[in-house]
């Protein structure tokens, strides 16, 4: 019996670690920077978390060293408030490849932002949008402009949150799918400081969308300013929705998907 239950339990170490290994690999790049760094000690564990309830691994990054190494490992990037400008010179051209080769690409808040503008054509064209102004953090509805899409699921059709509301020029790119929007009728878009002008973006006022770019998946969220909304269940659940499409492409009907 003693030798029996050896064995069992020399099998069960032997095939432990192919059970233990995720679903797919995700890189985080957190750079802390001027506007952007208490975020990290909130968001880091709640991804450690998310990376746990939803049987993925997990690399987290505070500088952009790993992109001078192999990307092809991960099935998705998230951008946490890091924009395109940290990377230089290869591995702007590491992150390009990437992307060519089918990666996903999840860019969240201040990711959306270029800085000089036009400083890289290239990654402006996979945000998809060029950042413009916004006004004082408040509160307002956020509408489900696609339900169809997972970053969307966990949410009810009117949100109220509160965040900075980004304001973008025209799409730079065809193809943008619009997941959320920012109702402007419930917040005041020209709030904002001494000096500097805001005046919203009219009825159509995205938030949040995806597309798909030389080969691979794009999905942006404009969300995400405060360290606190980190601890959210609904942000964290729009989050996942969107890397788990990023990553796998899954999740959209099939009608989008071939559209897409």
């Amino acid at each position: 019996m003693t030798r029996f239950l050896l064995a069992c339990l020399l099998l069960a170490a032997s095939i432990a670690p192919a059970f233990a290994e995720g679903q797919f690999r995700v890189l985080v790049l957190a750079v802390p920077n001027r506007y952007h760094h208490d975020y990290t000690v909130v968001a880091k564990p709640q991804f450690e978390r998310m990376a746990q309830r939803h049987s993925f691994d997990l690399d987290w990054h505070w500088n952009t060293a790993v992109f001078d190494q192999d990307l092809s490992r991960y099935a998705a990037i998230v951008l946490l408030n890091t924009p395109g400008d940290e990377l230089k010179g290869a591995q702007r051209q590491a992150l390009e490849a990437y992307v060519r080769g089918g990666g996903g690409v999840v860019a969240v808040h201040r990711a959306l932002i270029s800085d000089p503008a036009g400083g890289w054509p290239w990654f402006e064209r996979l945000i998809g949008r060029t950042f413009r102004i916004h006004p004082i953090v408040q509160s307002a509805v956020v509408r489900v402009e696609d339900d169809a899409f997972p970053a969307t699921f966990g949410l009810p059709r009117r949100w109220i949150w509160t965040d900075e509301w980004y304001e973008f020029g025209p799409p730079l790119v065809e193809g943008l799918r619009t997941v959320l929007s920012v109702d402007e009728s419930t917040y005041d878009p020209t709030r904002i400081w001494p000096g500097q002008t805001a005046h919203g973006m009219g009825s159509d006022h995205p938030v949040a969308w995806y597309h798909g770019y030389e080969g691979g998946r794009v999905f942006v969220t404009a969300l995400g300013h405060t360290p606190a909304l980190y601890d959210d269940a609904l942000y964290l659940e729009h989050l996942y929705g969107g890397l788990w499409w990023a990553a796998t492409g899954r999740g959209l009907e099939p009608a989008k998907a071939r559209a897409r």
